[in-house]
């Protein structure tokens, strides 16, 4: 047998596993001194280490050195005590080891033949997460990556349960707060731009279930065939929890899939708050959880639960004649069978170690007091003339902005905001991000780590409170805009559309001459009759309008919610591109009630003219959320 060029001997690999242990401890140890994130230019890192594959091996300690210098400053700890960003992420170092120990051990936990062990492992922590949330015993469960495989393995086990093969009539139904995961997943399972149904939210994010009623009834007469509902057990814009007991009463009066997109709030029915506020949860055909979330570990882990586990190994089981050797026993499991993956790492064991090692009750308290200090963050904010609740606490996150002026315009005070996240950022010692409440900036505030305490919230606060920036420049404010529009209303219908009409229009008042130009090119003219109707609630047509001359009246279920008439337009709310070309679709009929003329633009021409000119996106985008908040 020849010499193993790959091996080294047990000297060695101790040597070179108590460099890294060294390392990664007094990182870990000194995480809180450093920076929250650091950034660099792709300029800046191809400086410093883009180059050849060596032909020859250099030493393993130059080269963990040479980690620590030009690889690992320059990221985004997320598990900094001062990361309150997207959705942070805090891992344990019982956890930690539990991924070396699956590296280092190279198992493939696909199957029960080469890892009963693992897959018992993993077995035993899916029966935790399903007596945590209050599932049957016959429910099952898989180990994915991480929320976003776990959404899409659940689209697909759903179709499949209900359906069978892909079908063109099939239409699912999200809120506009659901993760852009499920935007995703449903496009690459070839779900068309019609087949998912957006629905607006309530006063609360949470999906309206009287809509949802109300889109169902549609869709099935028009010949369609809803399959699945997917809901929010905290969205990661607000923490928002949607009322999971009444929409599963209409799933299961109707025969539909309900699925629970629960990868950031779920495991918070381990304290008796969390568990009030998720009420329903244990109803869900199917729920994604996220243990490198709230449970603390390490990247990457996510899960699938499914109510009726066989559905699950129904949906993916195949059996090639390279794979026809079958495990051992009745009860035996392959997890290959209930997912995407052929091969898999175990990802079961850092969770079991993590979970043995501190026991459920320290988890639960870590989750408690991060609920704790972000309601303690509310009262900071509310009680702070400097700045303003947006959204209050909900479960670990809440939104807020620094206050303007009393006579400051909107834009004015949401371009500092953003100018004070950036800054904020820039400086490195806290990390805080955006998201859009009510066509309006506004900064989210996350605590999630079990590192985080309460001065590293008030830290976070005093610097949006005290950054100096400078004053943002203001787009043009739709309510001083507002007072252009008169003159829009004789020259729309008199004359054809010209650049300078566009921009009399408010939201479009900052189009150049070559961006109206093409926008105008894409119109079309379209004339209806008195009670002719121009949009019908819940068609899927995407047809954005402006009206040239006459009236139109906008209507929800006969109640007249909004009067159009020449320099207005309607049809932004399901043109404008909830993500991967799905869309909301009619939200509101809006009816002729005079001769009037149109003139009708393609979906993707807006959204063209929106990508090109940032202040018609932000103006657009207003005008959605305020005519959505008038529902």
């Amino acid at each position: 047998m020849g010499h193993d060029l790959l091996a080294l001997d047990a000297a060695q690999m101790r040597r070179m596993g108590y460099q890294v242990v060294d390392m990664l401890v007094d990182r870990i140890q000194g995480l809180a001194d450093g920076p929250v994130i650091q950034m660099a230019t792709r300029a800046e890192m191809e400086a410093r280490l883009a180059e050849p594959a060596p032909a020859e091996g250099r030493e393993f300690g130059t080269l963990l050195r040479r980690l620590e210098a030009d690889v690992l400053p320059f990221v985004g700890h997320f598990d900094h005590p001062r990361f309150f960003g997207y959705i942070p992420g805090s891992g344990t170092w019982p956890a930690a080891l539990g991924d070396l120990i699956a590296a280092a051990t190279n198992i493939d936990s696909g199957a029960w033949r080469e890892s009963a062990g693992p897959s018992q492992l993993e077995l035993t922590v899916l029966d935790w997460f399903r007596d945590w949330i209050g599932y049957p015993p016959e429910a099952g469960g898989v180990l994915v990556s991480g929320g976003s495989a776990a959404n899409l393995t659940a689209i697909a086990c759903a179709r499949e349960a209900i359906i069978g093969p892909m079908s063109a009539r099939i239409v699912a139904y999200a809120s506009d707060q659901t993760h852009s995961s499920l935007a995703r997943a449903a496009r690459h399972l070839g779900f068309r731009s019609d087949q998912i149904r957006v629905l607006p939210t309530d006063s609360r994010f949470r999906l309206r279930v009287d809509d949802l009623v109300a889109a169902l009834d549609a869709d099935a007469i028009a010949g369609r065939l809803p399959f699945l509902v997917s809901a929010n057990a905290g969205t990661t814009s607000t923490g928002a929890v949607d009322d999971l007991v009444a929409i599963s009463r209409v799933c299961r009066e109707r025969g539909i899939w309900m699925h629970v997109d629960g990868a950031y709030g779920a495991f918070a029915v381990l304290t008796e708050r969390g568990r009030a506020a998720l009420e329903g949860l244990e109803l869900a055909d199917s729920i994604t959880l996220d243990p490198h979330k709230w449970l603390a570990m390490p990247f990457e882990v996510g899960c699938l639960l499914v109510r009726d586990g066989a559905t699950l190994e129904r949906a993916f089981e195949l059996h090639p004649e390279y794979l026809q050797e079958r495990p051992e026993g009745q009860h035996a499991v392959n997890f290959a069978d209930r997912g995407l993956q052929l091969t898999r790492a175990s990802r079961a064991i850092k969770v079991w170690l993590a979970i043995q090692t501190f026991g459920v009750d320290a988890f639960r308290a870590v989750i408690d007091r991060a609920m704790d200090l972000t309601l303690e963050a509310q009262r900071r904010i509310e009680t702070d003339d400097r700045l303003e609740l947006v959204t209050p606490a909900s479960l670990g996150i809440l939104t807020f902005r620094r206050r303007g002026a009393p006579a400051e315009a909107a834009d004015v005070v949401d371009r500092r905001n953003e100018q004070i996240v950036a800054l904020i950022a820039a400086d490195g010692d806290v990390l805080l991000t955006s998201t859009v409440i009510g066509g309006r900036y506004a900064i989210r505030l996350c605590v999630l780590n079990h590192t985080t305490d309460g001065p590293d919230v008030d830290h976070a606060l005093e610097r949006v409170a005290t950054a100096n920036v400078t004053s943002a420049g203001a787009s043009p404010g739709l309510e001083r805009a507002a007072v252009q529009a008169s003159v829009a209303i004789d020259r729309l219908g008199a004359h054809e559309v010209t650049a300078q009409d566009l921009r009399h229009i408010p939201a479009f008042r900052t189009v150049t001459d070559e961006q109206a130009s093409r926008f105008l090119g894409s119109a079309r003219e379209e004339s209806y009759a008195t009670d002719q109707p121009v949009t019908e609630r819940w068609s899927l047509a995407r047809t954005f309008y402006l009206v040239r001359s006459g009236r139109l009246s906008v209507r929800i279920a006969d109640e007249e919610v909004n009067s159009l008439g020449p320099g207005d337009h309607l049809g932004e709310i399901a043109a404008i591109d909830w993500g991967r070309d799905f869309s909301y679709g009619r939200t509101a009929t809006a009816v002729a009630v005079e001769p009037t003329r149109l003139l009708a633009f393609p979906a993707a021409a807006l959204r063209e003219l929106m990508t090109d000119a940032p202040e018609v996106d932000r103006a657009i985008r207003r005008i959605a959320q305020a005519r959505l908040g008038t529902r």
